[in-house]
């Protein structure tokens, strides 16, 4: 087993506790409500939390196969042997690392007007400051950030699949995000929009 076949199902645990359970519990203690709020409506927004939970178990199952089970990862993940590259495997890792820290500081600096997904009935703060200086969408420029990590330690064409997915999907997931935000903020939001970019 390599350090990489060790590092990566290690990290996405503690990514995975960390950013969503641990947070969660955290929010829900703070304010009594469940942050995560995509629903089984059908509509544009919940087809996408439905669409990042299959991203989510294709993406455990991956790294499943790329630790444990490296004949079946390798025969039939249509494998990019040619990109596994120690250098290429180490730059995956401190980005994981990066977009870790990232999304935890974001995750703090949004305080209570951290969720999952749109609330449309709830009004939260504006949230302008620190990373929120530097990228509109900090939270989402970190989960982009994890499947471009995860692609460069195990190179295959499901992880590459992921990664392009989870950059179109969080393209429109911003956008039906921004267009909430114009609503309940109106001017301020429009304002802030012309100041810092949508990533980075």
């Amino acid at each position: 087993m390599t350090l990489f076949q060790v590092f990566l199902p290690t990290f996405m645990l503690l990514y995975f506790f960390q950013v969503f359970v641990i947070r969660s519990y955290v929010q829900w203690k703070r304010t009594g409500q469940n942050p995560f709020v995509f629903s089984r409506s059908g509509n544009a927004h919940d087809y996408i939390g439905f669409v990042f939970k299959i991203m989510t178990a294709l993406s455990v199952c991956v790294i499943i196969l790329f630790t444990f089970f490296e004949d079946i990862y390798s025969r039939y993940l249509g494998g990019m042997d040619y990109l596994v590259i120690t250098e290429l495997q180490w730059t995956g890792a401190g980005i994981l690392i990066l977009a870790f820290v990232w999304t935890i500081i974001a995750q703090y600096q949004m305080s209570n007007s951290w969720r999952i997904g749109i609330d449309y009935e709830e009004k939260t703060i504006l949230v302008d400051k620190g990373v929120f200086k530097l990228s509109r969408n900090p939270v989402f420029l970190g989960v982009l950030l994890i499947y471009m990590g995860v692609f460069f330690i195990a190179p295959n064409a499901v992880t590459f699949m992921l990664f392009v997915l989870c950059y179109f999907i969080l393209q429109i997931q911003t956008r039906l995000e921004e267009e909430y935000l114009v609503g309940i903020h109106g001017q301020d939001y429009i304002d802030y929009k012309k100041k810092v970019r949508r990533w980075i």
